[in-house]
């Protein structure tokens, strides 16, 4: 994912983070901005550290970005958002890190409601 899809700056991640408008699931949360003459959407991602060590976080990272860039197409483009992954989730399988982020989407209608990925079929 190019870095322009991405909330680089301290100050850019808190204007998300204060709108609280946000919403989660076991394993994610996810606070979204909507930014109407955006050209893209812009994902900040955050691992905090009771997640585990510096591997484990930037796994964690690497697995969520690659996410998102299979469910790229599919996101709405006017938004900023972070998520923020909670403990456990460097346990999980990239499969289930994809169907968590799709539930957690979804609950945030960053992705339609309707989505299937079509690999439960």
């Amino acid at each position: 994912m190019r870095k322009s899809y991405r909330v680089k700056k301290e100050s850019e991640f808190q204007k998300v983070f204060e709108t609280h408008n946000s919403v989660a699931n076991r394993q994610f949360v996810v606070y979204s901005l909507d930014k109407p003459n955006q050209l893209h959407f812009r994902v900040g991602i955050s691992v905090g550290k009771k997640i585990g060590n510096a591997v484990h976080r930037n796994w964690v990272k690497r697995r969520i970005r690659q996410a998102i860039l299979e469910l790229k197409p599919d996101l709405r483009q006017d938004v900023d958002f972070i998520v923020i992954a909670r403990p456990s989730t460097d346990q999980m399988s990239m499969q289930d890190i994809k169907s968590s982020l799709i539930h957690v989407f979804k609950l945030a209608k960053l992705i339609d409601s309707n989505y299937d990925s079509g690999e439960k079929r």
